[in-house]
Order: structure tokens, then C-alpha cells, then sequence
């Protein structure tokens, strides 16, 4: 039986190498923002450049680095509504201001890595510097498809699968 495809189905056409594999850039532009540099966001920079993200990484230490990628140590004009912000790192004491002055931009989405099964400590940071519980919220935890990652390659490759399925209203989500 011959297979037919809809024409207007690029994942068909790429399938059938009748397409080129990159991904639609949009207008606006997507943004992808790992604060602290880390093995996962050193993943998730790399691989969301093939995604045709904007890698940025923030790391406010100046003595902490990625090699192959320069960081800023402060937040820009960048944070707009095409930025994802993923924090890879619970543990910084950095968190709770980063998260605070992280949420006065109008970015798409914000998340912390950290296991479902523990405390989230960027709640109490939050709360202690008097952020509304509202903007709290806007904090995703645990981040990425619950694919049972454990590796830096694999949790970048979850949270920027769970990043597309929401960005693109999909039901991958975020649920654990």
C-alpha cells in the first residue's frame, strides 16, 4: 500500500527528506536563557541552539564558566516574551534574587530543575524577599517530560521537548 502525506504536514515531509530538517524560525525569535553554568545547561545551550534557540547563559559568579559559551552576568533586554528561563541549579544561594528580578520581565516561561520528591527551595527564597505568591507560581518545578532522565543530556533533551510542547500547546507537557 503506497503512503500518502498531507502536504501541509512538515513533520511527513521531512520524514520523506522532501523538507529541510531545521526548525521554522519564527518571526519573533525564541530565546533560550540557562542561568548558572552547569553540564545541563552546557546541554541545554547546545541543543537548543539546534532548535533555533538564542542560547544565553547567565552566571552571575564571574569565576564559574562555560567553555564555548560566554556568559553575562546580569539580565537584559533579552528577557522578553520569547524567553524560556531555565535556572539549573537549586542548590546557588543566587537563586531567590535571580528568580525575583527573573519575574519582573515578561518572559514566556521560568523553571528550576529539582526532583519532585523534595522541597522546592526557591519558594522560601521568594517568599523570604517578599515576592506575591502569584509570581511564585510562574516558577515551573520539576522541569522537562517526565522521561525518567537522570544524565545532563538527558534532562536538557526533556526540558526542551516539555519547552516545544508547550510553547506549541501540546499535551507532552510538564506532569508528573
Amino acid at each position: 500500500m503506497a503512503h500518502t502525506h498531507d502536504a501541509e504536514d512538515l513533520a511527513c515531509t521531512v520524514a520523506h527528506s522532501e523538507a529541510p530538517s531545521e526548525a521554522p524560525v519564527e518571526p519573533a525569535g525564541r530565546t533560550l536563557v540557562a542561568v548558572f553554568a552547569s553540564p545541563v545547561a552546557e546541554c541545554l545551550l547546545r541543543f537548543g541552539a539546534e532548535l533555533g534557540f538564542r542560547p544565553i547563559l547567565v552566571e552571575p559568579d564571574p569565576e564559574r564558566r562555560l567553555e564555548g559559551f560566554t556568559a553575562v552576568t546580569g539580565l537584559g533586554a533579552w528577557l522578553d516574551a520569547t524567553a524560556d528561563v531555565v535556572l539549573t541549579d537549586h542548590h546557588r544561594e543566587e537563586i531567590g534574587p535571580v528568580l525575583r528580578d527573573v519575574l519582573k520581565f515578561p518572559v514566556r516561561w521560568v523553571g528550576i530543575m529539582g526532583s519532585a520528591r523534595h522541597t522546592a527551595p526557591h519558594v522560601r527564597a521568594l517568599a523570604d524577599l517578599g515576592v506575591p505568591p502569584e509570581e511564585v507560581a510562574r516558577v515551573h518545578r520539576p522541569i522537562g517530560l517526565n522521561i525518567g532522565s537522570r544524565t545532563p543530556p538527558e534532562i536538557a533533551v526533556a526540558t526542551l521537548a516539555g519547552l516545544i510542547a508547550d510553547r506549541n500547546d501540546r499535551p507532552g507537557g510538564f506532569a508528573f
